[in-house]
């Protein structure tokens, strides 16, 4: 069987405007039907579990609905903002700040650069967004198109 690499990026957001939403949506739904590449979680504990936490949603009744329903992302939108209790503008503001602003360790973006062939110099993206996109495209590249 074939797998995907989600290829949303965590920069992405839908029509609630909330980052990651969405690739946390693809994740979970590729896991539902066994098509998630290796070494992806449906839902991990970066990213996904900030988000998870920061609209006030139940972890295992995102994972369920998605798991149970296989919507398609507005349905899921429509289940997301029936159940948050933390959907207003500054929760979703503070959360979208918290992606943006996440900064992996050292070690973590040397390897990402270093895998992509990348220099870890001044020009070199520092926040984690950037570094996961980097990864992801590495991951899609060895799997799908060398």
């Amino acid at each position: 069987m074939n797998t995907v690499v989600p290829l949303i990026s965590s920069g992405v957001a839908g029509p609630l405007g909330v980052l990651h939403l969405p690739r946390l949506w693809l994740k979970l739904s590729l896991e539902s039907c066994g098509k998630l590449a290796p070494g992806y979680p449906g839902a991990g504990k970066g990213y996904d579990q900030m988000v998870i936490d920061g609209l006030g949603l139940n972890r295992d009744a995102v994972i369920d609905f998605v798991k149970k329903s296989k919507p398609t992302y507005p349905q899921f939108e429509g289940w997301v903002k029936s159940k948050a209790t933390k959907l207003d503008k500054a929760s979703v503001d503070e959360l979208n700040s918290a992606i943006r602003g996440y900064i992996h360790d050292d070690d973590t973006r040397k390897a990402i650069l270093g895998a992509n062939g990348l220099p870890d110099g001044a020009s070199a993206p520092k926040d984690a967004v950037n570094l996961n996109n980097l990864d992801d495209w590495k991951e899609f590249h060895e799997a799908v198109l060398k």
